[in-house]
């Protein structure tokens, strides 16, 4: 990127791409709370509501690597219109939707809008903001992904309140049409001209990526998604896809994934590195709820509040986090945040056994700070030495790295806490057996952080090597 002659980022432009991301974490987090609802206006079961949910998250999934990749060809600014175009469509499919099966329809290609909305602001951010200011860029967008996060249920809540769950998705529709208006206005036109060869879009990758998302996507749902293979045959089935699309790869002529690309050090370990933070980030959802509530004792509304707690704190410091990367260098601030992940990762297996509400508040405090720390540092890192033609791959890759991490965190972290409870229901279980099993999943997370951190030291290591070719 050339750096615009003004030293501050463009405002407009970051307010249409922090509108942009809001309106797809809002798409995941609003739906939650209408599942109730749902079951008892179509006359479903839970399993079957759920899609609601999982369509939209697998959707991100699947696309979002082929998002980026079709910003990078067509044009960043044009991509994002029509995600946006697609996104407001989808809502409105979603609002009139007759049957559930209709309303999983929207909730798809709005997925697949999300996924748009999601890979791109990054890129587009890389490419408008001057460099000394790429790091208060990302960490916006980790504030407004936070916030969308956090207003999300309760968003839904107050529209189940006034109105019924087609409200909710009239809502999202407005959001992404103030986002498309802003985009249009803020956003300069692209400088690509021209139609793309078919064959630079590598659709067998795409295909075979596909089936390998969709796969372990299934077997880290687990039973919610009422499939009948189990788990063990859907992961054996994405670890055989996956071998099948390396070797897709590695043989395209423009592959969707350049093996060099995972293979580079930086680049590499920054996907390992959100992977790891992602699974770890995902275990407070999971697990959090069984021990504030069969524990500690607290009523559905009070667990609700507390829970909300850790991404308000992550709205009011992604822009903090984003300026200390600008200040202080990716790297320094990648591993504080690393640091200060694993320190609130033992507090919150260890303070709330011993001081209860106070301590599980107070863990959180230290907790979220250090994700948004991480994740501003990491994805600055990671797009700062992007070249132009990679950008919308690399952010469609940190989206999707991130993504696999909480669906791997959802499965693995409530396994685990499972495992050492030794029981499925945390209702019958004693109460010194959830704490047991709350402390021992955190402190399991908390070496996932530390791991995160040796990974993070590693990539900033030059071989001895490539140090004495240099000099």
């Amino acid at each position: 990127m050339t750096d615009t002659p003004s030293q501050r980022a463009p405002l407009p432009v970051l307010v249409a791409l922090a509108a942009a991301s809001l309106t797809a974490s809002l798409g995941i987090s609003i739906a939650s709370v209408l599942l109730p609802t749902l079951t008892r206006s179509f006359g479903v079961t839970v399993s079957e509501a759920q899609w609601v949910v999982l369509a939209y998250l697998m959707a991100v999934t699947v696309t979002i690597v082929s998002a980026g990749r079709l910003g990078d060809l067509f044009g960043l600014r044009r991509v994002m219109i029509l995600g946006l175009i697609a996104f407001i469509a989808a809502s409105a499919l979603s609002a009139m939707a007759p049957s559930l099966g209709l309303l999983i329809l929207g909730r798809v290609v709005q997925g697949v809008g999300g996924a748009i909305l999601i890979a791109l602001p990054m890129s587009i951010a890389r490419d408008m903001v001057p460099s000394g200011q790429l790091g208060t860029a990302m960490g916006l967008l980790g504030t407004t992904s936070a916030a969308g996060t956090a207003l999300g249920p309760s968003l839904g809540g107050l529209v189940l309140a006034v109105s019924d769950w087609r409200m909710a998705f009239w809502l999202l529709a407005g959001f992404a049409a103030a986002a498309l208006g802003l985009a249009l206005l803020a956003i300069r036109r692209d400088d690509t001209r021209g139609r793309v060869p078919v064959r630079a879009l590598d659709l067998p990758g795409t295909a075979m990526l596909i089936v390998v998302l969709v796969a372990y996507s299934l077997a880290t749902s687990g039973g919610a998604t009422g499939v009948a293979l189990s788990p063990s045959v859907l992961g054996a089935a994405a670890l055989a896809a996956a071998a099948l699309f390396v070797a897709v790869e590695t043989r395209a002529s423009a592959p969707l994934v350049p093996m060099a690309v995972l293979l580079d050090r930086k680049t590499g370990a920054g996907f390992a590195m959100n992977v790891l933070v992602g699974t770890v980030m995902m275990a407070t959802l999971v697990v959090g709820p069984f021990f504030l509530t069969f524990s500690l004792g607290l009523g559905e509304a009070m667990v609700g509040l507390v829970l909300a707690v850790g991404p308000v704190v992550g709205a009011l410091v992604g822009v903090p986090a984003g300026r200390l990367t600008d200040r202080y260098g990716a790297r320094r601030v990648m591993l504080a945040g690393l640091a200060q992940s694993m320190l609130g990762l033992l507090c919150l297996a260890v303070l709330p056994r011993q001081f209860g509400l106070g301590g599980y508040v107070g863990a959180l405090i230290v907790l979220t700070p250090a994700f948004q720390m991480f994740l501003a540092a990491n994805n600055t890192a990671v797009m700062a030495g992007a070249s132009q033609e990679q950008r919308g791959r690399l952010s469609g890759l940190l989206g999707l790295s991130r993504n696999l991490g909480l669906m791997t965190g959802a499965s693995a972290m409530s396994t685990l806490f499972v495992a050492v409870m030794g029981t499925g229901d945390a209702a019958q279980a004693r109460i010194e057996d959830v704490s047991r099993a709350f402390s021992a999943t955190f402190a399991t997370a908390a070496g996932l952080a530390m791991l995160a951190l040796c990974v993070a030291l590693w990539s900033g290591h030059r071989p001895q090597k490539a140090a004495r070719g240099a000099a």
